[in-house]
């Protein structure tokens, strides 16, 4: 546990603060997949570096919680580092790698590999909120077409890619439908990472500090991937790799380039699961 400075607020933001936080997440968690606004505070740390995501870690947080904050998969990385070190010397809770442990885990680009359970927090940063962003660059359109259901735009958007490429190219971010109503954009997951969000046990909330939005997949809320039935979605084909440091299989993969053995290789890229499988290794 690291010790609390209390020259700081606990968790950093002024009570009022957290509680509309709070307020604007029970209701993201009531209409899912609804953008509910928020008054975006500053933080020590720029906008787009994660604000959202952090303001709802700090928002919920509790002095027995137990945090993991991972970026692009990795724990060790300059923006995670800095996010854990910020929640950590604000309210002195204890900070772990293992997905399994956590109690809120805050994250960008990524959905831990171990399946979460109903009494975790999963809470992802979002650089843009707004899945009909193509579609019109107006929010107050965006609302209305929101408001209306009206997506056509995004199904017109994929049937042209598929046009002129033969398939959908979203890499990162590709829509979802949550609970058969709203049309969201998942953070900038890979594809890989959305079948998690399905019927996920665990509670996922999604920050967006430089847009001020925060929306919401409860557990057990059913969500797909938009495609055509004829064009169904397809995550990234992970089929005869593993991993260069644990031998994990079916898992989300970094492809690396060592340039001074000009090695290519696979690795995991959740540092996490993998760093938990080679220490089981060795203690074996």
């Amino acid at each position: 546990m690291t010790e609390y400075n209390q020259h700081y607020n606990f968790a950093f933001l002024d009570e009022n603060s957290k509680r509309e936080i709070r307020r604007a997440v029970l209701k993201a968690v009531s209409i899912p997949g609804y953008q509910v606004p928020f008054g975006s505070r500053e933080l020590p740390i720029g906008r787009g570096w994660g604000t959202g995501g952090l303001q709802i870690t700090l928002s919920l947080i509790g002095r027995t919680d137990c945090l993991k904050v991972i970026d692009q998969g990795s724990d060790d990385s300059v923006n995670a580092v800095s996010i854990k070190k910020l929640v950590a010397i604000t309210t002195g809770v204890e900070t772990t790698t293992d997905s399994e442990y956590a109690t809120l885990i805050q994250s960008r680009h990524r959905i831990p590999e171990e399946r979460l359970r109903n009494n975790q927090i999963m809470i992802l940063q979002v650089p843009n909120p707004e899945p009909l962003r193509s579609v019109s660059p107006s929010n107050k359109i965006s609302k209305k077409l929101h408001s209306e259901a009206e997506y056509s735009g995004i199904w017109l958007n994929f049937y042209e890619e598929i046009l002129k490429y033969g398939h959908t190219v979203t890499g990162a971010d590709h829509p979802v439908m949550v609970s058969g109503r709203y049309v969201m954009n998942p953070s900038p997951i890979p594809r890989f990472d959305n079948p998690k969000i399905h019927q996920s046990d665990c509670l996922i909330l999604f920050g967006a500090g430089r847009e001020k939005r925060i929306y919401a997949v409860p557990p057990y809320t059913n969500t797909s991937s938009l495609a055509f039935e004829d064009y169904p979605f397809e995550i990234e084909n992970v089929e005869g790799r593993s991993c260069k440091f644990c031998n994990a299989t079916g898992v989300y993969f970094d492809e690396v380039f060592d340039s001074e053995t000009n090695e290519h290789y696979f690795q995991c890229s959740d540092s996490g699961y993998c760093n938990k499988r080679r220490n089981k290794k060795e203690d074996v």
